[in-house]
Formats: C-alpha cells, sequence, structure tokens
C-alpha cells in the first residue's frame, strides 16, 4: 500500500474543533465576567462606606496651660517638652523645637486639634522668675496671654488584631515622601491603571542587575489591595485576583484616594504584638516625630522599607537600612527631585532612630482602666477600638510621674528599713485637684506600667482612722452641743455589739481623761471618737458618710466609728474632696471631653457639684484636719514642708494591715494606701507607711499652701489657757484664736 499523504497545515487548521474552541472561550469568558462582577461587588461591600480602618481610641493627658504668674519651674516645663518629643536645639527653626538660655525658654510649640478647635504652631518666649513663669512674649516682643502645649499621648485602646496606626490626609503628607515612595515603589503610579507592564519590565531588569531583589513589580494599588483585601500567601490564584480588584479599584477611586489610603494601611513594623500601620505612627515609631517634622533622609527610609520592615529594620540592621535609604535618595536625583550637593548631604546624615520606640500600650495601665469604666455606658469597647476616637483626659504627666517615683522608692525604702522581703509591700496613690476632683495622678502599684489588678481603684481595705473626720463633723453639725473646744471623755468602756464584747483601746493604750475635740482628733484618740459616735449615734454617722459621697452598704456598728468601713483609695479620695472643697461633693473625674477623629464634640463632661454640709462646720472640721498635721499624728509632715499647712488624716488597720494617709493642700488632695496583697500585716502605721510616700509626692509636685477662709457664719475667738473663756489682752497665757460658729462661742470673759 502506498503511504498515506501528510496532510497539509491549511488542512489540519480548517479540521481543529473551532465551534468546541468558540463554545470554550465564550464559557471562559462568562465565567471570568461572573467571577469579575463577583470581585466588584466584594470591592464595593468592602468600600461602600470609604475605605475604612479599625483605628484605637487616643488618650490624652491634660494640655499644659502656660501664663505669666502660674507657678511652674523652668526644669518641670523642659520636662514635660522632653515628654512630648520636643528636641532641643540652639535656635528653634520649626515645630518641636526649644532652645535653653539664661533665665528664658524658647519654644516653638506645635498646632494641635484641641476639642474647642485647631490652634495653630508658634513660636514663644518664656521668662522665668523665682516663682515660676514671669512673663510669655511672641517672635515679635508681643505678650501672649495664655499659651498651651498640646497634650501627650498616653495610651490607645486597641482593636483586636492590635493593628494600629495614625490616619493622615494626603494634602498633609510631606511632598517627600510622596516623591521618595513613588520613586522606589511606583515611578508610573499616576499613569497606569492599576497594574503596570511598565514597571514589570524595569523592576525584572533592576533586580537581575542588582542581584537580588532591589525593586518590585506590584503597583502601590496592587499592594494596597493585597494588604487591605487579601492573604498574604504567594500562589498564582491569588496573585491572580490581585491583578483584577487592583484593576477594578481604580475605577473606583481616584489616584490620591488611593495613594491616601495606601499611605495609611501599609505595615511597617513590630512592636511586641502590635503591629505599626501607615506612615503617620511609624514616623513616630522610628522617630518620635510627628511626619511632618520628618526631614528628607527620614522620609526616605521611611519609603526604603515598605519592602521589608523586618529586613530593613533600622534598630536592628542599621547598615542595611541606610543602603536601602541611599538607594531611595539616588532614585529621587535621577528623578531630578534632588541636585548632587542635596544628595551628597542627604547620604552622609546618619539614621538618627530612637533607640526605643515611645509608642508602648500603656505606660499607665491603671490610668486607662479607669478611663475604660468610665466610658463603658457610652462607648462599647468595639467603638473605643475602631473609631479613632480622642479621649480628653485630666492626668498631669508630671504629677504622674512623681506619684509613680515616690511609691516605687518609698516602699523598697521601707522593706529595707524593716527588713521586709523585697517585693513585700504593695501601694496605691490618687492624686485630685481638690476643686472639680479631676485625677491628676493615679499608681495602682510600685511596677506602675504594669497592667494588672487595679488597687487604686478596686482593692477594698478597712480604712481605719480616716472614718474619724466623718464623726467629728457629724458633731460639728449641732454647734448647740459640740464645738472644737467640747472636752470629750477619753476613758475605758466597753459595750454589747452584735452579741459581743466591744471594748475599744487607744493605740498606745492610754486613756486621757477629757480632751478636747480638737485634740482628740489631732492625736486620733479612739476611746473619745468612739464614745462620741455613739452619743451622735449610728445612723447620724452613717448619714455623714452617705453625704461625704460613700455609696457603698456601710456597716451599722460602732466599730464603724474606729474604720471598719472598706474602701478604695478612689472611695477615700472622693469622700475627704468634700473636706478640701468646703462641704461641696463632686464625683471623681478623668475625662474632660470626646471627640471624633476629625476633632468634633461627641461629648463633654462638666463639672458636677452638690453642696452637702454648711461651710461653718466644714470649715471647723479642717482647722482640726491641720492641727492632724502641725501638732498630731501627721507632724512628720509638717516638719518638712511646714509651708503646706496641709490638712490631712492618717489611717491604721488593726494588725498594722493597712496604713494609709488622705491629705490636701490649697490645690491638690492625695491619698495613699500601703499594705500587702495577702493582706497579712505589714508593721507599718498610717504615719510610718502611707504618710511617708504622701510627703514625697509633694516635696516634689509643689502644690500651693492650704489657706483656709472663715465663712461668715464662723467667728474667731482668743481663748485662755483652758480653753472656755474668751480672752482679753489683760488674760496671761491663752489657747489662741479658736473658730466657732457665730452664736455659740464662750459667752464669759477672764477680764
Amino acid at each position: 500500500m502506498p503511504p498515506k499523504k501528510k496532510a497539509s497545515a491549511p488542512a489540519l487548521w480548517r479540521r481543529l474543533p473551532w465551534k468546541l474552541f468558540a463554545k470554550l472561550a465564550a464559557a471562559l469568558a462568562v465565567v471570568l465576567a461572573i467571577y469579575l462582577v463577583y470581585l466588584d461587588s466584594q470591592l464595593q461591600k468592602q468600600f461602600e462606606k470609604g475605605i475604612h480602618w479599625d483605628v484605637p481610641a487616643k488618650v490624652y493627658a491634660r494640655p499644659l496651660e502656660l501664663f505669666a504668674g502660674v507657678a511652674l519651674r523652668e526644669k518641670d516645663l523642659v520636662e514635660e517638652l522632653k515628654f512630648l518629643g520636643y528636641r532641643a536645639t540652639a535656635k528653634p527653626e520649626r515645630p518641636g523645637e526649644y532652645a535653653r538660655r539664661e533665665g528664658e525658654l524658647w519654644i516653638w510649640q506645635r498646632g494641635f486639634q484641641f476639642p474647642e478647635g485647631k490652634e495653630g504652631a508658634n513660636l514663644m518666649r518664656l521668662a522665668f522668675n523665682e516663682h515660676g513663669i514671669a512673663s510669655i512674649t511672641g517672635p515679635q516682643g508681643e505678650p501672649v496671654s495664655l499659651a498651651r502645649l498640646e497634650p501627650l499621648l498616653i495610651g490607645r485602646f486597641y482593636p483586636a488584631h492590635n493593628e494600629d496606626r495614625v490616619l493622615v490626609k494626603l494634602k498633609e503628607v510631606p511632598q517627600g515622601l510622596v516623591d521618595s515612595l513613588l520613586a522606589i515603589e511606583d515611578r508610573d503610579f499616576y499613569e497606569h491603571h492599576g497594574i503596570s507592564p511598565k514597571g514589570i519590565a524595569r523592576a525584572f531588569y533592576a533586580n537581575v542587575v542588582a542581584g537580588g531583589l532591589a525593586q518590585g513589580g506590584s503597583t502601590l494599588t496592587q499592594q494596597l489591595v493585597k494588604n487591605y483585601l487579601l492573604s498574604s500567601e504567594r500562589t498564582l490564584s491569588r496573585k491572580f485576583t490581585e491583578v483584577w480588584m487592583a484593576l477594578l479599584l481604580e475605577t473606583h477611586y481616584s489616584k490620591d484616594e488611593i495613594l491616601q489610603a495606601y499611605m495609611n494601611e501599609i505595615y511597617l513594623g513590630q512592636e511586641g504584638d502590635r503591629a505599626i500601620h501607615g506612615f503617620g505612627l511609624a514616623a513616630q515609631f522610628y522617630y518620635d516625630k510627628p511626619l511632618e517634622e520628618l526631614n528628607l533622609p527620614e522620609l526616605a527610609l521611611l519609603a526604603g522599607i515598605v519592602q521589608g520592615p523586618s529586613v530593613y529594620d533600622p534598630r536592628r540592621k542599621p547598615e542595611r537600612a541606610v543602603e536601602r535609604r541611599n538607594m531611595v535618595l539616588r532614585a529621587l536625583f535621577d528623578e531630578g527631585k534632588l541636585s548632587e550637593p542635596e544628595l551628597n548631604d542627604a547620604l552622609s546624615t546618619p539614621l538618627s532612630v530612637v533607640a526605643k520606640p515611645s509608642l508602648s500600650l500603656s505606660k499607665i495601665p491603671a490610668f486607662l482602666d479607669l478611663i475604660r469604666r468610665q466610658l463603658k455606658e457610652d462607648y462599647p469597647p468595639e467603638v473605643l477600638s475602631s473609631e479613632g476616637l480622642r479621649i480628653f483626659t485630666t492626668l498631669d504627666p508630671r504629677v504622674q510621674r512623681y506619684a509613680e517615683l515616690a511609691v516605687a522608692t518609698k516602699l523598697k525604702q521601707l522593706e529595707q528599713n524593716r527588713k521586709l522581703k523585697a517585693g513585700e509591700l504593695e501601694g496605691a496613690a490618687i492624686i485630685t485637684s481638690t476643686t472639680g476632683g479631676e485625677v491628676m495622678a493615679l499608681v495602682s502599684g510600685r511596677q506602675a506600667n504594669m497592667a494588672g489588678f487595679n488597687r487604686a481603684v478596686d482593692i477594698r481595705r478597712p480604712i481605719g482612722s480616716l472614718v474619724k473626720p466623718a464623726v467629728y463633723l457629724a458633731a460639728l453639725e449641732m454647734p448647740q452641743r459640740y464645738n472644737l473646744m467640747t472636752y470629750l471623755d477619753d476613758s475605758p468602756f466597753q459595750i454589747m455589739s452584735g452579741g459581743k464584747v466591744w471594748a475599744p483601746n487607744n493605740y498606745d493604750k492610754i486613756p486621757r481623761g477629757a480632751v478636747p475635740l480638737r485634740s482628740a482628733l489631732a492625736h486620733s484618740l479612739n476611746l473619745a471618737t468612739a464614745k462620741l459616735g455613739l452619743d451622735l449615734g449610728i445612723p447620724k454617722v452613717v448619714d455623714t458618710l452617705q453625704r461625704l459621697g460613700v455609696s457603698r452598704e456601710i456597716p451599722p456598728y460602732p466599730s464603724l466609728f474606729l474604720g471598719v468601713l472598706e474602701l478604695s483609695p478612689l472611695e477615700v479620695a472622693r469622700m475627704y474632696l468634700t473636706f478640701a472643697s468646703g462641704g461641696f461633693t463632686t464625683p471623681v473625674q478623668s475625662i474632660r471631653a470626646v471627640t471624633d477623629a476629625e476633632g468634633k464634640a461627641l461629648k463633654r463632661f462638666p463639672l458636677e457639684v452638690e453642696q452637702r454640709f454648711e461651710p461653718g462646720p466644714v470649715y471647723l472640721l479642717n482647722t482640726a484636719l491641720q492641727d492632724v498635721v502641725s501638732q498630731g499624728t501627721a507632724t512628720s509632715l509638717h516638719k518638712r514642708l511646714p509651708e503646706l499647712h496641709a490638712a490631712g488624716k492618717t489611717g491604721t488597720t488593726d494588725d498594722y494591715r493597712d496604713a494609709w494617709f488622705a491629705g490636701f493642700t490649697g490645690d491638690l488632695l492625695g491619698v495613699v494606701w500601703v499594705g500587702r496583697d495577702d493582706n497579712k500585716p505589714t508593721g507599718l502605721t498610717g504615719a510610718s507607711g502611707a504618710l511617708p510616700i504622701w510627703t514625697d509626692m509633694m516635696a516634689e509636685i509643689h502644690p500651693q499652701p492650704l489657706s483656709l477662709l472663715a465663712p461668715p457664719d464662723v467667728s474667731l475667738v482668743p481663748l485662755d489657757a483652758e480653753g472656755n473663756k474668751s480672752q482679753g489682752v489683760a488674760c496671761r497665757q491663752g489657747a489662741g484664736e479658736v473658730p466657732f460658729i457665730v452664736g455659740h462661742g464662750p459667752t464669759v470673759s477672764c477680764l
């Protein structure tokens, strides 16, 4: 048989199943179309309200107000500037810089979006004298009546996935960052439609020449899709999806919107289990400065590490980071964005990355815990961790620092002096303003930066003699029966209470007999106080405590008069605020305002004040509390800080388990507790355990002295030595001037 002839190419072409191919192609086109419709619907679903991130709420301290006459030392102001990340220079030339000269301080303050509105950056000169700030002037010498520094960011409430970012707007981003990013990542960004064949080819060539990964072929749009919508797996299917979604994304959003989203989304580092996203936060993370204050080499570094934040980590791999930054700078030169002298200058600039980022999860977790509790009724956790709220609080960073230092240092000294095991003692402290009850500092333990049990808020311990002022105030509200010079019986007794014999005793086991009321309080005499409480009646004392702000259940037993009532330091602060404010009660307040991410006010927390006591009896009590400090159980405070004329009360519980001191000056109230977490005895009294911490805090804070002003219903009467007759000039040695409610003082003269 003759061999078969081979079919010619045209014949084979005609015999191919073109109809089948056409059907397959049509089917594939339909599938692709359906797939693209699906991708587009997913894309629009994700972005229907705009590109959105879970942004943690930011919590700010109080802004520091500056004006002539404020008692603020230069060293304390410089410390505040360091907290805020201001840089010391020979001459301030831009926001975030300051210079010290003899007797004056030049500050170029940053602009900030306060709840009341945005304030711009300003240069000012502050002159100091021995009392504080003497004057403030502007750059042309014009007087400045009031200025304030931006508040310190003290914490954030993070979403569950622990991503963190500071959102930026493209119009606020330095042009140097835009140029650097496009030069190294996507030169054709404003020309392509989501993918760039030219960019892929350029990256391929650059990588071959470099012998490694020098450039990426993905556009910024593709990178945004990958980071925001897709997983990080490296598969062909994911890359296929990424390309199509990038094309679709560019049909829905403008180039500027995509670039702005990219700058807020891109991953740029890691701090523990917290992911640093976006250039706004990266500027703080690496340089401890706002993005707008970075120079070109710093911006080039941020753009450079986009390719691999761990590979080019400037802290762990500085040589590699410098090499990458310089590659970005040379790309800018190639693009004509830098001159040769500018390039050489930038290449020789050191990295200047801060050694340790200041973006810890919280340096004051106890205070943030208090903030979260006070916000929970209005803002659930998912809102706090996703909506970018800005919470403006009352915390004073300077006061907080001194409180933390005093608690940690003094507890260590007490352990060493008493040969206790290290870490055996714990403490808590709270400092508020006396006028509005604003929490200026909150310390929950000797390691204030450690999260955990919030002793300042949650610990419930007997308050001991801290309760006694309530007993004496209840008596002084009845001027027809009691005044400061009324003699009380400080002698032993016993009664039946709850089926048991109750027989109190003084701390030193020594009864004093008949003693004036003010002396009984000053020396914290248990017998006199208990008998006074029994004379008044338990319901009267309970009512007084409730009016002072104690909201929990109060035990209706005689032992109440000596302090079996269990309160937290925060609750004690509210109680003593009523004394410090002259009889007005106010909630302890830690928040001033809440705004949204754009600065629009959402909620304010106005001062709530209610008068619970007449000013006269409270004035009499406060003079007796000054006696506690000047001549009673807290005399060590008077010896060290006599100029404060402070008022307060020590407290010690059974078996020396708890040591307390609560006291106030002209502008500050402080409460300190010292004890053990296992509630075992410490061997410390209020005077030996808590009072030294309170004294150390106030010695550094320098509060205003307490100057009590007698209200109209109080008169000062000079008394004789026995304290029961009004004294004239002919009387010899007297007890001094004693305040009385008008119409209820001594009527017999010693003349």
